[in-house]
């Protein structure tokens, strides 16, 4: 009985070494798959975070670009519209030299028809300080009334061209930037 007590003894160590190596060999195996695994979930949390960051970096040169692009335009906006001011400014200029030059010279032509008319009435007067009768009065009282009416209605008709010519040349400049601003504003914007 001993004997046998020995060789159930050799057998129950036999089955625990052997239970022993498959449950370390089966840890093992769990040990390298949760390895594996691991590896795996690393290699793949990598990779993501790889291309999360590709993609973000391609989006931000994306919105840098399109940033980029915007302040182009605004700022080229900015620069026409400053150069568009820039010409109303100059055409105001050149529209404010004309009148002031052309009231100027319908100021000296008005003065001109003045001192005519004046020259003509005191030679109405001279004419009249000599009259012998009524009759003679009256005819050179309406010889000088009508001579004055034909001179004012000519003259009249003078300073009338005149002003309506330095009205068209001093509002050209401005009617040219109206019809630009026109042109110009008529068009949509480019995208």
């Amino acid at each position: 009985m001993a004997a046998e007590h020995k060789t159930e003894a050799k057998r129950s160590i036999a089955l625990v070494e052997t239970a022993a190596q498959a449950a370390t060999d089966n840890a093992t195996k769990t040990a390298t798959q949760a390895a594996k695994g691991a590896e795996a979930g690393a290699a793949a949390a990598k990779k993501m975070m790889e291309d999360g960051a590709s993609q973000a970096r391609v989006k931000m040169e994306q919105g840098m670009q399109q940033m980029t692009k915007t302040t182009e335009g605004f700022y080229k906006a900015a620069e026409e519209a400053a150069e568009f001011g820039r010409g109303n400014l100059e055409a105001m200029t050149r529209a404010t030299q004309t009148l002031t030059s052309g009231m100027q010279e319908l100021s000296k032509q008005y003065f001109a028809m003045s001192q005519a008319m004046g020259e003509h009435a005191m030679e109405s007067a001279k004419a009249l300080s000599g009259v012998k009768s009524l009759k003679e009065a009256a005819d050179i009282q309406a010889a000088f009334a009508k001579a004055s009416m034909e001179r004012t209605m000519a003259e009249t008709a003078k300073l009338q061209e005149a002003a309506y010519r330095l009205a068209e040349q001093a509002g050209a400049p401005l009617a040219a930037r109206m019809t630009l601003a026109v042109e110009k504003f008529s068009k949509p914007l480019a995208a």
